[in-house]
């Protein structure tokens, strides 16, 4: 336990440990360990997944218009070579993105075959998700900007991805905190990969915690889930992790406000797996001034950087 806790040095954001004054409870190692190994089972499971992150092959964002798709690269949206040379149009409006299918080409939507589909985004009430080969592609909304979103189901990056690579399971980065709520939830801005665009999720306050005898905060947001969400940084992003951050969640607290953090089970962003994804990245607040040597590792041979036609 030495060796970890020596790697944490004194952090910007600091309140004096005699401020907390409570010692970590007990755990059963053995029955932790498995927890987080199980953890990380499905965390694979979930990446391996027809709909995971890694079957994604392409993504274009869209301005109102009509866009050519198909195989052939003079298309104004590249799919990969195993579809048809043209699919059909895109028709994107102010209010509504139509797909129009050329005739003699099979495209699928929940398996039967359309000629025209209106392709609801996957933030509304009835998001479409429409087929062609071994290929799936639907629209994503992002605050307001759209674009489409190609699978691979057949990607070969999927049969020759893993392992995961992490550091060993340390009970010590597995810390008891505190979330210190707001009078009123906040929206907040968070930038991602893509230049210039933000989202704006909530947050409900700021978490505190210690470690090594110090202590950190950071600033959640409330996920689709329920559940609070993570993105944070730390030094290890400058040479083991992935260098935008990393993801973890935990569960909401009743009125205490007491809540487990754990940073055995924090992960890498799917954009450290591929370029189609639209990931947030920490924020300067959010950029924690020691290392936290646990959790998912990141691996520049588990990243697919090719364009979507292959």
């Amino acid at each position: 336990m030495k060796r970890i806790l020596s790697y944490l040095a004194p952090a910007l954001i600091v309140i004096s440990a005699a401020a907390c004054g409570r010692a970590e409870p007990e755990i059963d190692l053995a029955a932790y360990e498995a927890e987080v190994l199980e953890w990380r089972a499905g965390r694979l499971e979930r990446l391996l997944a027809p709909n995971g992150y890694l079957t994604q092959v392409g993504l274009q964002w869209l301005d109102e218009g009509t866009y050519t798709i198909g195989a052939d690269p003079g298309s104004d949206i590249v799919v990969p070579a195993t579809a048809a040379a043209r699919i059909g149009e895109l028709k994107v409006g102010k209010d509504a993105i139509w797909l129009v299918v050329d005739e003699g080409v099979e495209v699928l939507q929940d398996g039967e075959p359309v000629s025209e589909v209106l392709m609801g985004v996957d933030t509304s009430e009835n998001p479409v998700t429409v087929t062609h080969r071994s290929l799936a592609w639907g629209i994503i909304e992002r605050d307001g900007p759209v674009a489409i979103r190609i699978r691979d189901y057949e990607h070969p990056f999927v049969d020759t991805f893993g392992p995961l690579p992490y550091y060993d399971i340390e009970p010590v980065f597995r810390v008891t905190a505190e979330l210190l709520r707001y009078e009123q939830p906040r929206t907040v801005a968070v930038d991602t990969v893509i230049e210039g665009f933000q989202q704006f999720p909530v947050s409900p306050g700021i978490v505190e915690f210690e470690l090594g005898g110090l202590r950190y905060e950071l600033e959640p947001t409330l996920s689709s889930n329920g559940r609070l969400f993570f993105v944070f940084g730390d030094d290890t992003n400058r040479d083991q992790t992935y260098g935008a951050g990393r993801f973890v969640y935990a569960d909401v607290p009743g009125e205490d406000g007491k809540l487990v953090l754990d940073f055995n089970k924090s992960y890498s962003p799917p954009c450290a797996f591929n370029d189609f994804s639209t990931c947030p990245v920490a924020s300067p607040r959010n950029r924690l001034p020691i290392r936290i040597e646990a959790g998912e590792k990141f691996d520049p041979n588990l990243h697919y950087s090719g364009a979507a036609a292959h």
